[in-house]
């Protein structure tokens, strides 16, 4: 598969897993699901729907990788998050909830993407701190592998 035919949408397969820490509790959350990625100018898109299996309902969910290296993660639920990842950088992010806006920052002490083009697949690694204010709401880490 060629890059130019990713501007059109191309479907993959998609496997993200989840660890968090929060306090003195961890979970591990995994998820296979059909995505899609799309190339608009010199950025690469993943979408994907993420099941909620307490209620069934599904939330779009965008990674948007840029030629720097960075990653913004977009969740469009009844509240919106968009979360920013730079390696190495604390950055302001935003959190849309129904009461208003929460302001929350990321620190990325390691991100890593990687991508190839026979199959097309990409490889995302990011550990982050997420913060609402000074304090520390977690500990994640992002790990996702796509093929399509």
């Amino acid at each position: 598969m060629q890059m130019d035919q990713l501007s059109a949408g191309v479907p993959v397969m998609i496997h993200l897993e989840t660890h968090i820490k929060q306090n003195d509790d961890v979970s591990d959350y995994q998820l296979d699901v059909d995505g899609q990625l799309v190339q608009m100018g010199v950025n690469l898109y993943l979408r994907y729907l993420e099941p909620d299996n307490d209620t069934g309902e599904k939330t779009p969910v965008t990674m948007k990788f840029t030629p720097e290296g960075e990653v913004h993660l977009t969740r469009n639920a009844e509240a919106e998050l968009r979360l920013h990842f730079i390696s190495g950088k604390r950055v302001t992010a935003r959190y849309n909830t129904p009461y208003g806006v929460m302001p929350i920052e990321t620190v990325t002490p390691y991100l890593e993407t990687s991508f190839k083009e026979k199959p097309f697949s990409g490889n995302v690694k990011i550990d982050y701190l997420l913060y609402a204010g000074e304090e520390l709401v977690g500990n994640y880490k992002i790990r996702l592998h796509f093929t399509a």
